[in-house]
């Protein structure tokens, strides 16, 4: 018992070194462009779950979970990449918005025509690993881990644009102790894993610096819809009631904060769910003070008001 309570990373706040424990409280205020009070970032999960997947030991969030094969699930997912991501699109077009695609590298080639959709939206696109059956965690040797990382982002770089590819989200936010230098090292910015944040911070491995982006777990679709079973209409008031608090707090503190939608075509894009989306978002778009922006403006931003060097 005595050996366990020695960890040598034992300290305040988390127990590792990627970065410094900061409450709100601690850090400066910063700005939004034109005035605006919060960060819209809209991520849309672009994925591709085998239906031959072995057990896993970690089990991503929406992972095919019964018995193999589950062709019920599988199929559940599939009607997201049949029908349900275009529904979701229709609704972002409507409304003037664009989106971040967290995309599986085998999605690639699984689903080409909804990749041709993202590219005709201009849409960022970051790497989402390779696909939900392959998550990240210690027990997964770490050439296999490398090699995850780099055949993910061979599939990926060629239509991330000309900005390239520069964010990263693991599976299911899943991650080893050796994930974030794998992503420094293969020269990404941004990892979207860790949500202990409504704002970006910065991380540092031995490898370099990356920008932490709150991509959210909390206000996802797949845990209040999937995992807690909540009605639409609870769903458009936990968004409602998170937004306006957002809003309030950046009112009488000045503006700082990421919100964070996560819209999965599996969940949202089916027919019964997809008019509760638009209903959210024409809510958020009609305070007018905000700014909806790509992961890759929100880091850019970030990093020329807290240079690295901070």
């Amino acid at each position: 018992m005595t050996d366990r309570l020695q960890y040598p990373l034992r300290k305040q706040g988390l127990d590792h070194g990627w970065f410094q424990h900061s409450t709100i409280l601690q850090r400066p205020k910063g700005t939004s462009p034109n005035g605006a009070h919060v960060a819209l970032w809209i991520t849309v999960p672009i994925e591709f779950f085998p239906l031959d997947v072995p057990t896993p030991v970690v089990r991503p969030l929406g992972g095919l979970d019964r018995g193999y094969p589950d062709f019920w699930s599988y199929s559940n997912r599939d009607y997201g990449m049949r029908i349900g991501i275009f529904r979701i699109m229709n609704v972002l077009d409507a409304l003037g918005l664009s989106a971040t695609a967290a995309v599986n590298g085998h999605a690639v080639t699984e689903y080409p025509e909804v990749m041709s959709a993202i590219a005709a939206r201009h849409w960022e696109i970051i790497a989402n690993g390779l696909d939900m059956g392959h998550a990240h965690h210690a027990q997964v040797p770490l050439e296999h881990e490398q090699s995850y990382i780099d055949k993910t982002k061979e599939l990926l770089a060629p239509l991330a644009g000309s900005a390239g590819l520069l964010g990263w989200h693991s599976p299911g936010h899943s991650q080893s102790a050796q994930t974030m230098r794998l992503l420094a090292e293969a020269k990404f910015k941004y990892v979207a894993d860790w949500v202990n944040d409504e704002t970006p911070y910065w991380v540092t491995t031995p490898a370099g610096r990356l920008v932490a982006m709150p991509l959210t777990y909390e206000l996802s679709d797949r845990l209040l819809l999937v995992q807690h079973n909540l009605t639409l209409r609870d769903y458009e008031n936990h968004i409602g009631n998170a937004f306006e608090r957002l809003m309030e707090e950046a009112t009488a503190q000045g503006p700082s904060a990421v919100f964070s939608l996560s819209i999965s075509p599996w969940i949202l894009g089916y027919p019964h769910r997809i008019a509760g989306l638009r209903r959210v978002l024409e809510k958020v778009m009609a305070s007018g003070r905000v700014w909806n922006a790509t992961g890759r403006d929100i880091v850019q931003h970030f990093s020329e008001q807290v240079p690295a060097a901070t």
